[in-house]
């Protein structure tokens, strides 16, 4: 599997903006926008449609209610099955969705994904954390890069300062 990129970006929502226009700015701001010029505007139906269905599973108490499958998804967002493949990857990596299964009325198993929380705030958090603990490792490199860099300094300064021997002729 291909290394997958997190894309946060700082888009604003305009004054007084309708549920459409903030859930397109979240879709945005957390990455989950398509990346290709022409592709579709409306994968924050796809979100929006998850989030209606994990409030109606919670009411009714029926977790089955808050899966969708992926051919769902693709026709909220408007695309084809295969590309909301494409963009599932980015969904679970930053832990929004996870893949689950369940079986129907005429005992089929059907996979799908919903949201991994009870609200849009609980996945969001999930998110957070994976972008947090991201940024906590990528410290962390940074910390060992510079003490490496400070030890190389040192080392490579008392190999200059070291008087030569016979051993070393």
């Amino acid at each position: 599997m291909p290394e997958q990129k997190i894309i946060l970006t700082n888009a604003e929502p305009e004054l007084n903006p309708c549920s459409d226009d903030l859930a397109k700015v979240i879709i945005e701001r957390i990455g989950l926008m398509p990346r290709k010029k022409g592709s579709t505007d409306q994968m924050n139906r796809v979100m929006v449609e998850m989030y209606e269905r994990a409030k109606e599973a919670s009411r009714v108490h029926q977790p089955a209610k808050a899966i969708i499958t992926v051919e769902g998804m693709g026709s909220f967002a408007g695309i084809t099955r295969q590309t909301m493949y494409d963009y599932l990857r980015r969904w679970l990596e930053l832990d929004i969705i996870i893949k689950t299964s369940f079986i129907d009325m005429e005992n089929k198993v059907v996979i799908g994904y919903k949201l991994n929380g009870n609200t849009l705030e609980q996945a969001f958090e999930k998110a957070r954390t994976r972008i947090s603990n991201n940024l906590d490792l990528t410290l962390k490199y940074i910390r060992e890069l510079q003490r490496t860099l400070k030890n190389e300094k040192i080392s490579t300064a008392a190999q200059k300062n070291r008087p030569a021997t016979e051993a070393d002729d």
